[in-house]
Formats: structure tokens, sequence, C-alpha cells
């Protein structure tokens, strides 16, 4: 079992480190963000699903900016439920790890957070639209 879910993890830490292309996204549809200063982040349009609760759950990933070492940094694959109603998000997985009991958290003030909820929402409200 230990060795199955540290293979997981290899494959996903080196998938996060690959930038996505057409080759590797399979049934992925990533729907890049505009940038802000803090990095980028792309949300998965074939991930949008409702929850048991009445919000949503999607799978997000961020890249952070390149900061001044000359290693980059890692991205994060997050999956997240969004309350479009009050504009607040909780990660409920980060990099494939569960994060029981994650606190709803507000979107203000994060640029990329703004634009996820926005279109996020947006798209559940009508999916024609974010094809």
């Amino acid at each position: 079992m230990g060795v199955l879910l540290g293979s997981a993890l290899m494959v996903l830490a080196l998938w996060l480190v690959t930038p996505p292309s057409p080759a590797q996204a399979g049934p992925v549809d990533w729907v890049e963000l505009p940038p802000s200063k803090d990095g980028r982040q792309w949300w998965d349009r074939g991930s949008l699903r409702p929850t048991r609760d009445g919000h949503l759950s999607v799978l997000s990933r961020f890249s952070p900016a390149a900061g001044d070492s000359e290693t980059p940094e890692r991205g994060s694959l997050y999956v997240m439920e969004v309350d479009c109603d009050q504009a607040l998000y909780r990660d409920v997985s980060v990099n494939g790890l569960p994060r029981w009991r994650a606190s709803w958290q507000l979107v203000t003030g994060d640029p990329l957070l703004e634009h996820l909820l926005d279109a996020v929402c947006a798209a559940d409200r009508d999916p024609a639209a974010a094809a």
C-alpha cells in the first residue's frame, strides 16, 4: 500500500513540474486565468461538479511567479470547493493529500482566486458560455 501511494505521489509531482500540453492533458481541460504578480492559475473545466451541500467542486492548478532564485518553485494542484453565493472557497485537497475539515476562506483580496471564483461560477450558471 505504501509503495502504491509513493508511486502515485511521484507521478503527481512529475506532472506538476511539467507545464500542461495537449499531449499530456488527456481529459483535463485547463482554462488559464489572468496572471497576477503572485503567479498563474488554471482550473479544469471538466472537473466542475456540484457538491452534496450545493457548492461547487473544481480542480485547480497554481504556479507561483518566478522568484529571485535560479530554481523555479513548483506548482500545486488543488481540489477546491467554491461557494458562489458568499464568495468563499476551501481547499479540500492539496497535491493529492486530503485536508479534512478545511475551513472556508474569503476570496476577497487575491486576484487569482477572484478570477477563479468568477470563472467557475459563470461556467456553472451557463455551461455553454464556458466552452
